[in-house]
């Protein structure tokens, strides 16, 4: 576990930079997702940048939709998995969100449910590809 794991909300150009290159390295390259796909709504997002001692190690972001808020892109350095990074930034965003937030949902590669259910989602609906990667909806409880 990192002595020191900071999770922040950010907006200058610099912070978002790092965000894109954390997403790039774990959706693009290792996932093969399409870049297109991967960077659709950055405008309208609310994004955050986990570092663990100082050195970048995971993003996420969020947004309003027409269904509710979604949660969405949660990506942690293969380096930096399995240390509680990826719970940090759920918590963060979740503490984001604006008070009217009564439906929060998420797109959860299915191998993941387990580690938002531990977060209080709950899986909503059948299982279905996106970007070529199998997905439910959770639903926050």
């Amino acid at each position: 576990m990192p002595a020191k794991t900071i999770v922040k909300k950010v907006t200058e150009q610099a912070d978002l930079d790092i965000v894109h290159a954390i997403r790039r390295e774990v959706f693009v390259v290792e996932q093969n997702c399409p870049p297109e796909l991967e960077y659709e709504h950055e405008d309208v997002s609310h994004h955050f940048l986990a570092t663990a001692d100082g050195k970048p190690a995971g993003a996420c972001r969020w947004r309003k939709t027409e269904n509710g808020y979604k949660l969405e892109r949660f990506a942690v350095l293969k380096t930096f998995r399995g240390l509680g990074i990826g719970g940090e930034l759920v918590k963060a965003a979740l503490t984001d969100l604006p008070a009217d937030a009564v439906y929060v949902y998420l797109n959860s590669q299915t191998h993941a449910v387990p580690f938002y259910e531990k977060l209080g989602f709950e899986v909503s609906g059948p299982e279905f590809e996106e970007a070529g990667i199998k997905h439910y909806k959770m639903v926050k409880k």
